[in-house]
Formats: C-alpha cells, structure tokens, sequence
C-alpha cells in the first residue's frame, strides 16, 4: 500500500473541516479520505453534509470523513424506471395493504439498515454511535426515513438527511423484493414533487448506475450543495398523488 502524500488530519472538538481539496487522492491508499476524529455527533454531521462531506468508518476505525472526487449524484429527472420496476410500483401503488410512510418508524429503519452488511462486506459500517447521532439528526427534522409497509408490516425503506433542497441519500434494506427499490422510487417522486433535483448518493456503484446516478467533479458537487442547503426545507409527508411524478 503507498504512503499518502500528506498525513490525515486528527479533528479535535471544534475544528472546521480541512479543504475539500486536501482529501487523498487516486495515489494514495484511500482517495476521497479527508479526515479523522474521535466521535461523530449531529451538530459534526450537520457541518459535514453542508460541506459535501460525509462519514464512512467500521467498527474498531476512528471517524473517517470523506469527499471523493467524482461524486455520485441522481438527478431526479434522470431516474430510470425500468419496466420491471415499473410494473411493481403500478401494483403497490393500487393495493390498499401497500403503504409508503415517512418518518414512522425512523428507529427500525436504521436499524435494519445498521443489520444489513454492503454488498462485498461482512459487517456494517452503521455503528451504534453512528445510530445515536442520526437518531439525533431525525428529532431535529434532519434526518428521515422512507419506509416500504404491506399489510402493516415494515418490508423495507432507506433513511437519508434532508438540508434545504438537497438530499444525501446513506443506506437502505429490503426484506421483501423489491422493497428498497420502491422505498427509493417513493424519495424520488417525493423529490420531484416538492422540488428537489439532486440525491447525493456518495459513491458510485453499478446499482444506483442503472437507476440513472452519475458522476459529477467535486468541486461542482460542492456548489450544487451550497446553492440548496439553505433554501426553504421541504415537506417530508408522502402523497400518494406523487406517484404520478414517475409513473
């Protein structure tokens, strides 16, 4: 593994977040990595999406700060539906049992999410301080979860963090077919419809690929961030209306 260019910055309580430009790049060991700190909390959180950064540590790692360069973005105009999914959503959407929820049950959604490894890895990246400062970014009205019911039954759903007019999506499950993907098609179409253009997706991968993500540069990521962070905050309710958005 090589040496990185610089050593990685150590964040006390308080200290602002270096530039986005100082993070490790394509020849060191982990590009994108910016930071460290001992804790996570949401006012950090909070700082940190503002800046277009985000935390990704296992358990056992101090706090890692990231901003890679590109950025994977889904732009809401760009989300493919295809027919399969397509077919899916008409279904759930017409069935009474079916229910798409906000914030109903933010704790179970990141707990599920928080039990369920990435693709590739053998445990979860959703430490409990992670949980406890996400559950204190929810009761702030930050953080939200978007929640896949049938027939009373919590199936699947993802929870992201809402600044403004901008969403940065983090981790989603499924218990049933299909259920993440309806949860995810549900924040789109809530996007559209209250006006929100872009999901920050982190990073890339050829799932959110095939759902119509891309790459942006990261200094242009940083713009989009800081033109919608502070405008008027949407309202996180979902209308079953707001299927027509991409059905």
């Amino acid at each position: 593994m090589p040496a990185p260019r610089h050593p990685l910055p150590w964040l006390q309580e308080g200290d602002p977040f270096p530039a986005l430009e100082q993070a490790w790049g394509d020849e060191d060991p982990a590009p994108g990595l910016l930071a460290a700190s001992a804790s996570v909390s949401a006012d950090r959180l909070i700082t940190a999406y503002r800046g277009g950064i985000f935390p990704w540590y296992s358990a056992g790692q101090p706090v890692l700060w990231w901003s890679p360069n590109p950025r994977t973005v889904l732009q809401t105009a760009h989300f493919k539906l295809h027919d399969s999914l397509r077919k899916t959503l008409k279904r759930f959407a017409r069935e009474p049992g079916c229910q798409v929820r906000i914030d109903h049950d933010f704790s179970a959604v990141i707990g599920h999410c928080a039990s369920t490894p990435r693709a590739g890895q053998s445990g979860t990246w959703i430490v409990p301080e992670m949980v406890e400062a996400y559950q204190h970014l929810h009761a702030l009205g930050l953080a939200h979860s978007v929640e896949t019911w049938v027939d009373g039954e919590l199936v699947g759903g993802l929870y992201c963090v809402g600044l403004g007019r901008m969403v940065f999506g983090e981790s989603m499950f499924a218990h049933r077919r299909d259920a993440s993907k309806i949860a995810l098609s549900a924040l789109v179409a809530l996007c559209r419809a209250q006006a929100i253009d872009a999901i920050d997706c982190q990073q890339n991968t050829a799932h959110l690929c095939s759902l119509g993500a891309g790459t942006i540069a990261r200094e242009a990521f940083a713009k989009m961030v800081a033109q919608r962070v502070n405008l008027a905050s949407a309202q996180w309710q979902f209308d079953p209306l707001y299927w027509r958005e991409i059905l």
